[in-house]
């Protein structure tokens, strides 16, 4: 992995351990790929102090559990479809978000993130990963297995004071 994008993930998911990062898988995981979001969140979730919260498909039925736990980060981690090989990340900002969006049944991503916002003041990301197949099924593509292997590897250790183990090139960086 490029310097510049081990950092950039690094930067994401390092805070400082007197505030608070929620991580939120995003996603339907009968869709394979699409599932990947609460697939992520389910592997760190026991392994470090974040509150990792799988919101499946329902993303706005979690907004108040969110909202309780008054981050000072919050991740999104769902699938994105950028035009790459699947299992390729990228991490937007708010501004990013807004013009790619993200998986939701009901509300827009803005007025997710505006409530978000407003309730927490907390700076909001998405780590969104490149499906390769969203049909119905619960078994994940092969490159998308490898990069969650990857990244949960390296979050837990970011989040957990270590150094970040070294990750392929295969990133896009947006943050």
């Amino acid at each position: 992995m490029h310097k510049n994008m081990a950092t950039a993930i690094e930067k994401v998911f390092s805070i400082p351990k007197a505030n608070k990062i929620v991580i939120v898988g995003v996603g339907n995981i009968m869709r394979r790929d699409d599932g990947l979001g609460p697939v992520l969140v389910n592997m760190i979730k026991d392994k470090t102090d974040a509150v990792c919260i799988d919101a499946a498909g329902n993303l706005e039925n979690c907004l108040g559990v969110i909202i309780k736990h008054n981050p000072d980060r919050i991740i999104f981690v769902d699938a994105l479809h950028m035009e790459k090989t699947a299992g390729d990340y990228e991490i937007l900002q708010k501004q990013d978000i807004l013009k790619r969006g993200f998986t939701t049944r009901n509300m827009s991503p803005a007025t997710v993130i505006e409530c978000l916002e407003k309730q927490t003041k907390a700076d909001i990301y998405l780590l969104g990963i490149q499906p390769q197949n969203i049909f119905f099924g619960e078994e994940l593509s092969s490159g998308v297995k490898r990069t969650l292997k990857e990244l949960s590897g390296a979050i837990i250790k970011i989040l957990n004071g270590k150094i970040v183990a070294k990750l392929s090139n295969r990133v896009y960086n947006k943050a």
